[in-house]
């Protein structure tokens, strides 16, 4: 009996989907593009040659079915540990019998970690040296992106498989198998026509631990064994969505958020913020997005843009939700399809570039204050031309450093309201030609 098989008199209280489990390759359902023919992860299973992986999926893909595929396979001892529930001591008392086993028996260990990123990266730093040494093959589990949340010198020296969400056809296949299976629900004469089925295979976000717990909820409360699509809906309710507010998925959002806005898709911008409000996104950090959008990608082509921007975060203060949905989604649909502008974000990021290569240039003494004599001497404020004395209020003079004098950092578009800072960039231009023969207004 390996790790994960529970025994016959416990099976009763054993969920259905622990039960449906897989236990050889060959019950596996999806993950094709790594378990199908020829596949590397297929050929190293099958030929007991796995090195050290991370599996990285989201819930319910088969990350822990492949660790227990893995342990019917393999010839190595395999030892399943909980990241959640276990410490950094038994970890070690772990390695300490897998060097042993190597030692005196020759044999190998396989460890697998469930959930690793709840280990932090100085706790996952203890399967290191097994890892190198060879004394354990480590498979670690993670919903989290390893990039981000598994130690890099772990990482190196392992193969990351990427497990995809499961398909409405994956879950169905396997709502079937549970249905007619002796160790899931066959034999108790359950019926479930194709629209319940279907339901439960679409509505379980492709986590085929939600739809079998759906399928086994309903079964229980079946009239006479009929799961029709009224009892599928009543069974499933109404899954929290994935969005972890710490963890790659809340990027993900906000990420298509942003990006909906500045293509000017207001209905995707209001669809990924309503995600983020079902979910139970802080509304004031959309709102701070959404400010920070304003001048970044708004900017001067529309400078009402910041003013609402920041009128939504009162409005989100004032009256909270859930009525001030209805504001953000004003701002929203407004950021949208307002014209759009960088100009001002790339400007200041080529200006902050300039400061650090050429540090602090020396202020143009003519621009200096002169508020004592010995500045007056030293010639601060010597030249300063005054603009309002200047037609049209502009005096031609520079007031940049000597060094980058005539360059040009903001460079607005011809979108929206820039075209008229453009415009009248061009004429300051022009009054400036004719400012140094002193045409001072009278």
């Amino acid at each position: 009996m390996d790790l994960f098989e529970q025994s016959a008199q416990n099976r009763g209280n054993t969920p259905l989907a622990e039960r449906m489990r897989p236990r050889a390759l060959a019950e596996v359902v999806g993950q094709q593009h790594l378990l199908g023919d020829g596949k590397l992860l297929r050929r190293l299973i099958e030929n007991d040659q796995l090195a050290s992986v991370i599996f990285w999926g989201p819930p319910g893909t088969g990350k822990t079915t492949l660790a227990q595929v893995i342990a019917n396979s393999t010839e190595s001892r395999f030892v399943f540990f909980s990241a959640v529930l276990g410490s950094i001591k038994e970890v070690r008392e772990i390695l300490a019998e897998a060097r042993e086993q190597r030692a005196y028996q020759g044999r190998k260990t396989l460890l697998f970690v469930d959930e690793i990123h709840r280990f932090n990266k100085a706790q996952q730093d203890a399967f290191l040296p097994a890892v190198e040494k060879g004394e354990i093959t480590l498979i670690g589990a993670t919903t989290e992106n390893p990039s981000f949340e598994v130690n890099s010198a772990l990482l190196s020296r392992s193969r990351v498989f990427v497990l995809e969400t499961l398909s409405a056809a994956d879950l169905l296949i396997l709502l079937q198998r549970a249905l007619s299976d002796p160790r899931g629900l066959g034999g108790q004469n359950l019926e479930m026509p194709a629209d319940a089925a279907e339901f439960l295979a679409e509505q379980a976000d492709g986590d085929a631990r939600i739809a079998l717990g759906a399928l086994e909820v309903a079964a229980s409360a079946a009239p006479e064994g009929h799961i029709d699509l009224a009892i599928a809906q009543e069974a499933l309710q109404k899954k929290a969505l994935l969005y972890d507010k710490g963890a790659e998925e809340h990027y993900n959002v906000i990420s298509a958020f942003i990006k909906s806005l500045r293509g000017s898709d207001p209905d995707a911008a209001l669809y990924w913020l309503a995600r983020m409000l079902e979910a139970g996104e802080d509304p004031l950090f959309i709102v701070r997005r959404m400010v920070i959008f304003a001048s970044e990608d708004v900017g001067n082509a529309d400078p009402r843009a910041l003013q609402i921007a920041l009128a939504v975060q009162q409005a989100v203060h004032f009256v909270g939700l859930p009525e001030a949905r209805i504001n953000l989604a004003q701002g929203v649909t407004y950021l949208a399809t307002a014209p759009k502008s960088n100009a001002s974000y790339v400007g200041i990021n080529q200006a902050q570039a300039e400061v650090r290569k050429s540090g602090a240039l020396p202020v143009p003494k003519h621009i200096r204050n002169a508020p004592t004599k010995l500045m007056k001497e030293q010639g601060y404020g010597k030249g300063y031309k005054y603009a309002h004395e200047f037609t049209g209020g502009v005096a031609d003079q520079t007031h940049l450093p000597d060094q980058l004098a005539g360059r040009r950092f903001y460079q607005p578009t011809e979108r929206g309201y820039e075209k008229t800072i453009r415009e009248r960039l061009a004429y300051l231009e022009e009054l400036k030609k004719d400012a140094p023969k002193g045409k001072q207004e009278e």
